[in-house]
């Protein structure tokens, strides 16, 4: 609004697609300010006046490019040291619905309570007996038991050295024969 005492005249004109902010973009060259525009393969670079190739149709592309800009801007002012990292997060960047916000907040809600009730639900339904120890009666021996140790399968087998000479007994009738 021109009326106002804050009014500035724009210097510079960042759109995001050319295709879908063409009125501003064309505008733009009639009072000669510059055009910065994120361009994919198929936006028109009529009036634009610097093309940065990028991905402009998802929106976390979009909020990375424009963190990216942002970042580079400071660091060419010398807001922001190129050897540190930036500490602002690339999530401050991404447009977030009001109503869906609401929804996730609700819908993490309603889990965590559903968690808690199916715990507690758990809880009550897992009851284990109590179990007095000085009442257990004492052991008793059961009979054939071996201790461990001291049977000995081999014990008075008599096992060859060689598998030689050894051959199986041919099958009664016949049977070998085809």
């Amino acid at each position: 609004n021109q009326i106002t005492k804050q009014f500035r005249e724009p210097r510079l004109l960042i759109v995001t697609d050319p295709r879908t902010d063409s009125q501003s973009v064309r505008e733009s060259s009639y009072v000669n300010v510059p055009v910065i525009a994120f361009c994919d393969s198929d936006s028109p670079l009529q009036y634009v006046d610097v093309a940065i190739p990028a991905n402009n149709k998802g929106k976390y592309s979009i909020g990375l490019l424009y963190w990216l800009l942002a970042r580079e801007i400071l660091r060419l002012r010398g807001s922001v040291s190129r050897t540190g990292d930036w500490d602002v997060p690339v999530d401050l960047f991404f447009h977030r619905d009001v109503e869906e916000l609401k929804k996730n907040e609700e819908e993490q809600a309603l889990k965590a309570e559903e968690a808690a009730a199916a715990a507690a639900a758990a809880a009550a339904a897992v009851t284990t007996p109590a179990i007095d120890v000085t009442e257990m009666p004492p052991e008793i021996p059961a009979e054939g038991v071996v201790e461990p140790g001291a049977f000995d399968a081999t014990a008075g087998a008599d096992f060859g050295t060689s598998w030689e000479g050894e051959q199986a007994a041919p099958a009664a009738g016949g049977a070998g024969e085809w």
